[in-house]
């Protein structure tokens, strides 16, 4: 397999959860607001013997009418028509940012028109119960309809080689997925395992739904990946979006 990080950039990001642009050679976090998180907004594509695979998104940003998840394709080679699915762990504004482009008009349009969609359901559903700030309802609204979209119900397996697995840890319907082909295995987290150090600490965040679980997840899944040589990808990982 080839795992591209495509990175948006490095943001802060405190209780307000609006993402401000951090240069990290130049800006000093300690003038932000008190409590700010320094982050990588990283999707990743994973191109397998069967498919080109977009996990998760970005935040949707565009430059000079092009959005950058588009350019960062195309800056590594890939055209953005080549992404045959789409995996979301979850609908945060962060991580799925890039679903769809805003035109003209107002309306959106999916980014990836050939690609398949996956989420679970309940998270679709649960979006639209929780609403902003955590999910733009407004810019997931054509997704409820979508034909190109696979809702997934619980756990279990798709294509033979994509493994996915409700947690319940981050947010109340996120999922991870576990990718095996060619006796490779590739472990996407999302953010119940953003980052490389949360792997290796007994860390409790206060921003997740289930922050024990979420630590004991990544402990057991730390422990796991070890054994059977998981390559990780961080979402969040400023110095590491992939296991070293």
């Amino acid at each position: 397999m080839r795992i591209i990080p495509l990175s948006e950039g490095s943001f802060t990001i405190d209780k307000s959860k609006l993402f401000v642009p951090f240069d990290t050679e130049k800006d000093d976090l300690q003038e932000r607001a008190r409590g700010s998180l320094l982050v990588e907004v990283q999707p990743f594509v994973v191109i397998t013997s069967e498919d080109v695979l977009l996990i998760d998104t970005g935040l949707g940003f565009e430059k000079n009418g092009v959005l950058q998840l588009h350019q960062n394709l195309m800056d590594n080679g890939i055209n953005p028509s080549e992404i045959t699915k789409v995996l979301l762990s979850h609908l945060h504004k962060d991580h799925a940012g890039g679903i769809g482009k805003k035109m003209e008009d107002g309306s959106i349009v999916p980014s990836f028109p050939q690609a398949q969609y996956y989420i679970q359901r309940q998270e679709l559903e649960y979006a639209f119960e929780k609403g902003f700030p955590s999910y733009m309802t407004d810019e997931l609204e054509w997704l409820r309809n979508y034909p190109k979209l696979t809702l997934f119900d619980g756990d279990g397996v798709f294509d033979g080689y994509i493994k996915y697995e409700v947690t319940g840890a981050h947010c109340p319907f996120h999922q991870v997925f576990l990718i095996v082909d060619g006796g490779q295995k590739v472990f996407y987290g999302g953010d119940d395992a953003p980052q490389l150090q949360q792997m290796k600490s007994r860390f409790i965040a206060k921003y997740d739904f289930d922050g024990r679980k979420c630590m004991e997840l990544r402990q057991k899944w730390w422990e796991e990946g070890k054994k059977e040589e998981w390559v990780f990808l961080f979402y969040h990982d400023i110095a590491h979006p992939l296991s070293p």
